[in-house]
């Protein structure tokens, strides 16, 4: 299994609304996707500002091998959802950081 983790810095003032409805196109993604095992996103509530530098907000989707997360990251419906929450991000691409690892 892929879990594939991102981290979000969203721009201040940024409405809680939008993101939920920005994770909501994203959940909304396992039920056409193939190989999508779950998808899940929470607020970051660590302690420790310093190293968490404004990355409040993280989703994870787990996907049942590499191919299945390939079709997701190649997927057009992602990739729109992607480029509007990249939009909403403190200087766009820099407001993200991606982890993919085994589980």
């Amino acid at each position: 299994m892929i879990r594939h983790l991102v981290a979000l810095r969203f721009k201040p003032g940024t409405p809680a609304a939008t993101k939920e409805a920005l994770f909501a196109e994203l959940a909304g993604l396992r039920t056409r996707l193939e190989g999508v095992l779950d998808f899940q996103f929470r607020a970051n509530v660590s302690v420790e500002p310093e190293m968490v530098r404004g990355f409040e907000d993280l989703f994870w989707f787990d996907f049942r091998d590499e191919g299945a997360r390939d079709a997701y990251l190649e997927d057009a419906g992602h990739q729109s959802i992607g480029a509007r929450i990249v939009a909403e991000l403190e200087n766009g691409t820099d407001g993200v950081f991606v982890c993919d690892f085994k589980v």
